[in-house]
């Protein structure tokens, strides 16, 4: 290889947030209204009673090691949270489960886990466009291929994977899908994951299934891969695996906890390079992290305020209300001349979409002429949140 080859590193953009920072620079937000920040995906809710109890009565084990795949009785609280949650006949705590430092560092880690950058074939990662950019970074630092799905209107945001011929399958190693769809809310139904799944087993690939927005949703409980995996008579869940977090699902976001399961031939693998990369758990943060997994009165005291939250930015704005997540994805015209307005004018801070996406083959940006909102302050902020931007809108 020419020494003078660029570095993969530099193969990657501005993360979405440091670009944001550059875009608003030297800009003032409008003094007179309260700053709503929709910006970031950071649920601002309570927490939940049993944190600091919890983290009060293992405050000593600070002064130990944690293990890096997660204490037993960590594991054996997600695997049993895993049954219940999608209905699940056999999760093995110790063979098919992982704890993470939250969704980025498992998602991130397992395209390094899983790609073999020296092998002549199965380059091609595919991806939502627009997406998580962890996604992007991780196929191209891991030597994959990224292959991009175009999310569009008016397919209702769902990853093309009809159009796509045998001989781009033949060489895929694994598929990113996120369900619920971050930034555009789309959920997969199980006639979905049938297809990804026949088609993995046809053409040899992984697919790995983002579902740290599993129960924040509208209407219907989204299913899971490990569930319809299993419905299939998949019950090893061969070539898939799960990543999910408390970040979003308890408002946890500063714990830097969640999960990955699914076929132990991959969590074997998973686990030696997190062994030797992966971050571990401070046990204090595994026992809230455990205590988290074991209830669920708080998931649905949050799953009501965002429910409530997307009626009430819908009431005002209008529009369809996506299925899943708690953003709302707004077309608009330019949509960085939309986020510096509602900075200056509004006192709101959003996130262009095409921040979320990136260039095609033929230069286009998914992601274009959309603005990404988090309802993650409650129904009030929601409610004048929709009544700020349908001024500029006006």
């Amino acid at each position: 290889m020419d020494k003078h080859q660029q570095h993969r590193l530099n193969q990657l953009g501005e993360y979405p947030f440091a670009r944001l920072r550059k875009l608003l620079d030297g800009l003032t937000p409008n003094p007179d209204l309260e700053f709503i920040d929709a910006g970031a995906g950071e649920p601002r809710l309570p927490l939940p009673s049993f944190v600091q109890p919890t983290l009060d009565a293992h405050i000593a084990e600070f002064s130990k090691y944690p293990t890096t795949s997660g204490n037993d009785f960590l594991r054996k609280s997600i695997a049993a949270w895993l049954k219940r949650r999608f209905s699940l006949k056999n999760v093995d705590a110790n063979t098919q489960v992982l704890s993470a430092n939250g969704t980025r560092e498992a998602l991130f880690a397992a395209a390094h886990a899983l790609i073999n950058p020296n092998a002549e074939s199965k380059p091609w990662v595919m991806m939502p466009n627009p997406m998580y950019q962890i996604y992007l970074g991780a196929a191209i630092t891991a030597g994959g291929k990224p292959y991009l799905q175009p999310c569009v209107q008016a397919t209702g945001f769902a990853p093309d994977i009809d159009g796509i011929s045998d001989d781009v399958w033949e060489d895929t190693a694994l598929v990113y899908v996120c369900s619920p769809s971050n930034p555009t809310g789309w959920v997969a139904d199980e006639s979905y994951y049938i297809k990804l799944l026949k088609l993995a087993e046809k053409f040899d690939f992984y697919v790995l299934a983002d579902e740290c927005y599993s129960e924040i949703y509208y209407a219907d409980k989204p299913v899971g891969l490990l569930e319809v995996a299993q419905n299939m008579g998949n019950t090893d869940y061969k070539r898939c695996l799960v990543m999910n977090s408390l970040s979003k699902r308890s408002a946890l976001p500063g714990l830097r906890s969640g999960l990955i399961a699914g076929d132990a031939g991959l969590i074997q693998n998973f686990s030696k390079l997190r062994s030797y990369t992966g971050p571990a758990t401070p046990l204090p943060l595994q026992h809230v992290a455990a205590a988290a997994w074991d209830d669920e009165s708080h998931v649905q005291q949050h799953l009501k305020v965002y429910r409530d939250s997307l009626d009430a930015f819908f009431n005002v704005y209008g529009g369809d209300v996506p299925k899943g997540s708690f953003f709302v994805w707004l077309a608009v015209d330019d949509e960085e001349a939309f986020v510096r307005k509602a900075y200056v004018e509004q006192g709101v801070k959003l996130l262009p979409g095409s921040y979320l996406g990136t260039e095609d083959e033929y230069g286009i940006n998914a992601g274009s002429g959309f603005v990404r909102a988090a309802l993650v302050d409650g129904l009030e902020k929601a409610g004048e949140l929709a009544r700020r931007l349908s001024k500029i809108i006006a």
